[in-house]
């Protein structure tokens, strides 16, 4: 490789680094990373019931190792982490002053969310995972996923 290709090679690795526009658009960002991330810890406490050959069979499902709590936790923290995204100039720009209190109030519910796991408290869990879709669907309300015209 000559020092050529070399500094070429780096001076594209210093523009990726310094791109200024967000990872993803936000619509890829909020069904990619923070849809999925939300399922996790939405997923890791839950009742279910369902008819088999007739018969209800019911299971309560919760994290029982330490692994499955550290996932949970790690969804909790990767929600604070992607709130905190949220508010920056790349996705909040255009949007409002509402936009970034639904995003603060995506990173405070999920600090409680990451306590939760912490505490290994399935109840705690369940009923945070509750308050944490009730700040979704509100800002989902305030902007609509497939609202035209929005701030990409």
């Amino acid at each position: 490789m000559t020092i050529r290709a070399l500094f070429a090679g780096a001076a594209l690795m210093l523009a990726s680094s310094c791109n200024q526009g967000p990872e993803l658009p936000i619509k890829e960002f909020m069904a990619q990373r923070v849809q999925t991330t939300a399922m996790v810890y939405w997923d890791a406490v839950r009742y279910e019931s369902e008819l088999v050959d007739g018969k209800p069979v019911e299971r309560d499902i919760r994290p029982q190792t330490d692994a499955e709590w550290a996932k949970v936790r790690q969804a909790a923290v990767d929600l604070q982490a992607f709130g905190a995204l949220l508010q920056t100039e790349d996705y909040a720009a255009g949007r409002g002053e509402g936009w970034n209190q639904f995003a603060s109030a995506m990173v405070e519910v999920s600090k409680r969310a990451e306590q939760a796991a912490v505490d290994k408290n399935p109840d705690k869990v369940f009923e945070v995972g509750g308050t944490v879709y009730a700040v979704c669907s509100a800002c989902h309300q305030a902007y609509p996923p497939a609202a035209a015209g929005a701030p990409q």
